[in-house]
């Protein structure tokens, strides 16, 4: 199949249509209306098979990941997204796969009334690159870098459940039953926390995507705004299916380390957490204050019922070049 066959077919007629979108695939460019009064946030990620996914994952689940990620980015800054381009890098044609990849994107798109709009295809090793824009109001973005000492630190969902389903897929932990399904869902199929994100405006002091792990991605906040944090590990929220596929140490490891939640962490003051309470009840989402950061920079402590507590793996995936 030729490139703009390709395209198509597959990408071009259909998804989700936006009334700010101008030109939208079928240019060079697309062109676009950024609303007045908004500033516009842009995100990046490539997904390469074998390192982001498994090269036998389902082609809808790929699809989904890879727009999850992207929309991740966006919550965690407080940005509500409006648009994506995708760049998409296949070995060959095989139709059956396009049309589940392409399912896996528009169903995720649809839902967050996002419109695709423009991109390139290429042959080559399987991977995706995918582009993705947002508004957010001046003046309430939220950054890494703005949490202070004695701010509380919270975390959206539940922790673990993709690591765990990972490991279901690739051997290396055997769970049955309607456990293995949650967990194998959560792993194929992310939830952005967009509602959480936007709530978080002008609430939260910083936040982050929890995609390689807890104690990774607290850490980027607490070198950014200079402090160090208690953790209390006894309180991270678990699943149900977490807690009967594994251990209660085992299920602390997996939401300490394991990466591809999604989940928001964030931190709030002590004066703004009762806005809090207020402002995250409308999205619907549970979320757990697992500790307090403190005036001990990049200082990260852990602790389980009040006794310092050590993990058996004191950091999260990072990419080793």
């Amino acid at each position: 199949m030729k490139e703009f066959d390709l395209i198509g077919r597959y990408f071009s007629a259909g998804g989700h249509k936006r009334r700010d979108v101008v030109i939208g695939i079928g240019d060079d460019c697309a062109v676009t209306m950024v609303p007045e009064n908004q500033q516009l946030a842009v995100t990046t990620d490539t997904l390469v098979a074998d390192v982001h996914f498994l090269r036998d994952a389902p082609a809808k689940s790929v699809a989904y990941k890879a727009v999850a990620a992207n929309l991740s980015d966006l919550a965690a800054m407080g940005a509500e997204p409006a648009w994506i381009s995708l760049s998409l890098s296949l070995p060959a044609v095989e139709e059956t796969w396009l049309s589940d990849f392409v399912s896996g994107l528009y169903e995720l798109t649809q839902y967050y009334s996002v419109q695709l709009i423009g991109g390139d295809t290429v042959k080559g090793p399987m991977a995706m690159t995918i582009t993705a824009q947002g508004f957010i109001p001046p003046g309430s973005e939220l950054t890494r870098s703005g949490a202070k000492p004695g701010d509380w630190v919270y975390v959206s969902g539940t922790l673990g459940d993709a690591g765990a389903g990972l490991d279901i897929l690739q051997g290396k932990l055997d769970v049955s039953g309607e456990a293995r399904d949650v967990l194998i869902n959560r792993h194929y199929f992310p939830t952005p926390r967009v509602a959480v994100g936007t709530a978080m405006r002008r609430i939260a002091s910083s936040c982050i995507d929890v995609s390689d792990g807890v104690i990774s991605d607290l850490k980027h906040i607490l070198s950014a705004s200079g402090c160090g944090a208690n953790i209390h590990v006894d309180r991270l929220p678990l699943s149900r299916a977490l807690t009967s596929a594994v251990t209660q140490e085992e299920a602390i490891e997996y939401a300490l380390s394991a990466g591809d939640d999604y989940e928001l962490l964030f931190t709030v003051s002590e004066e703004q957490r009762g806005s809090l309470e207020t402002s995250i009840a409308s999205s619907n989402v549970k979320v757990t204050c697992i500790g307090q950061l403190t005036g001990h920079s990049d200082k990260l402590m852990l602790y389980k019922n009040d006794e310092k507590y050590e993990p058996k793996q004191s950091s999260g995936y990072e990419h080793t070049f």
